[in-house]
């Protein structure tokens, strides 16, 4: 995927949610050789594997495209290549008004491990952050 069909992708999937991220946000981030992408412009997952550790920056389906498995298969896929990494376990943080992603990571076997209070602006003000780890091993 290119930058710009990540941040057409991401514009839809986080409409009325806050700030998506630009095409030069991906770029950037695409530029660093520990960050990697998996899926396709209905749904894709950006992170990062570093040592034994991967990070979900972001997951994002377009909603034409939703209830379709392709958060599942795009979380799956993000592993799969994370492990092919090296990486053991993977972190993300996820803002606790989002049930859907929630519900998501922990049907995937994610723990909430901590919280980090007003983290993300929302539209009555601040959301907490949940942190949430799974171990690939």
């Amino acid at each position: 995927m290119t930058p710009e069909e990540m941040a057409a992708c991401h514009a839809l999937a986080f409409a009325g949610q806050g700030r998506a991220w630009s095409a030069q946000e991906f770029a950037d981030l695409i530029d660093s050789p520990h960050v990697f992408a998996v899926g396709d412009r209905r749904a894709f997952a950006l992170g990062r594997a570093v040592a034994d550790e991967a990070e979900l920056l972001t997951i994002a389906s377009d909603p034409a495209h939703r209830r379709q498995g392709l958060g599942r298969e795009t979380l799956s896929a993000f592993e799969a290549d994370a492990a092919a990494r090296g990486a053991m376990r993977v972190f993300l943080e996820v803002s606790a008004g989002n049930t859907a992603a929630i519900a998501l990571y922990r049907a995937a076997g994610y723990a909430e491990t901590g919280r980090r209070k007003g983290y993300y602006q929302a539209a009555e003000g601040r959301a907490d952050a949940l942190l949430m780890e799974k171990s690939l091993t």
